[in-house]
């Protein structure tokens, strides 16, 4: 697979500025309000992520929210239920728009769990005991290292393992959604199809 068929800038490792978002069952309309939908996505999303809490009514930025500070996150940890509500994409679009490839919570709502792998986001589900550990020490801003490859995060001399699914994590580390991947492998199923029709050829004489 050339560079040239990536989806998006494939996932390795990543060393960068990391934001706790306090609120559980934070929804994507949170994320994403939904009147910035009908935005060109061509201009991005990004602008319009956690619009709300970001901004006050006149559109002044909240100097505490962690997304108006000047070292823009790259690292989210979330709590508990994190993107539940709308199935939108939209809220992922504005998520990797923004800048933000790894999202870390206990649990997501499922549609926007594998729409984040599929926008070359690496969302992570942590044991609540590493949350809270993680937490502690976003207590104080930091970096984290992100390990796609051995499955780790650290910071300091501490390290975290997560679990990710395989598949998943081949898109991830080769850049492509699903479609992308088995597109990929165009010959050898082409080859197999021709194979299967040679060996069981009355399947195909309709």
């Amino acid at each position: 697979m050339s560079q040239d068929d990536t989806v998006f800038e494939p996932f390795g490792r990543l060393q960068a500025s990391a934001a706790y978002l306090p609120g559980a069952n934070m929804d994507t309309d949170q994320i994403i309000p939904g009147r910035f939908l009908k935005k060109d996505r061509a201009n991005g999303y990004g602008q319009f992520l956690f619009f709300d809490a970001r901004f006050d009514e006149p559109g002044n930025a909240r100097p505490t929210h962690p997304f108006n500070a000047k070292q823009k996150p790259e690292i989210l940890l979330v709590d508990d239920n994190f993107g539940c509500g709308s199935s939108r994409e939209g809220a992922v679009y504005a998520l990797a728009d923004y800048g933000v490839r790894v999202v870390i919570s206990t649990s997501f709502g499922d549609i926007f769990f594998n729409n984040c792998f599929k926008n070359g986001v690496l969302a992570i589900r942590l044991s609540l005991d590493k949350h809270q550990q993680l937490r502690q020490a976003l207590s104080s801003p930091r970096e984290l290292l992100v390990d796609l490859p051995k499955q780790s995060i650290a910071w300091d001399e501490q390290a975290l393992s997560f679990d990710v699914d395989p598949f998943s994590k081949t898109c991830l580390l080769q850049g492509v959604d699903e479609l992308a991947l088995t597109l990929s492998h165009e010959a050898d199923i082409t080859e197999f199809e021709r194979a299967y029709q040679d060996r069981y050829p009355w399947l195909f004489n309709v």
